[in-house]
């Protein structure tokens, strides 16, 4: 199965994904899994720091060679992510965390990466899995926002 994911460098598709989101409230209540819905948030916003911010710890030169071997496709491919996928340890969030704030930075950075623009983003570098397209940027940020909206039932 094969999924269609909002373009997020469109104007339309960026609104799209914004109206999603401002269905969100702090007492969302997931539909599988075991984020809050801050936690899920927090989550998100995991992805655009390990692109805009030095944070998170670059992968090895081996860990690169299997992400890109093994989880590259998985994860900028069109097919939806299976609910309760496990998740790198980056991505847990173990602390609490405002939801206005971190809806708030998704939000920032999402807008960021839209003005930015597509051809910014075309062959830009990945730290986990190389030089990619702006299609598969687009993907890998536009389905993992996808499923976890959908996890919260937005």
């Amino acid at each position: 199965m094969t999924a269609t994911y909002a373009d997020l460098f469109d104007d339309a598709g960026l609104q799209a994904a914004f109206r999603r989101l401002d269905a969100l409230t702090p007492a969302t209540q997931p539909q599988w899994g075991q984020m809050n819905v801050s936690a899920m948030l927090a989550h998100l916003n995991v992805a655009y720091e390990m692109l805009y911010e030095t944070k998170h710890k670059r992968p090895n030169a081996l860990l690169r060679f299997l992400l890109r071997a093994f989880l590259k496709n998985k994860v900028v491919g069109p097919a939806p992510y299976a609910r309760n996928t496990p998740t790198a340890p980056q991505f847990k969030i173990a602390d609490s965390r405002d939801f206005a704030v971190e809806r708030d930075r998704l939000i920032a950075y999402m807008r960021r990466m839209h003005g930015e623009g597509r051809a910014r983003f075309e062959g830009r570098e990945s730290a986990s899995f190389g030089p990619l397209t702006a299609n598969e940027w687009n993907v890998m940020f536009s389905k993992h926002l996808d499923h976890h909206l959908t996890q919260f039932g937005v």
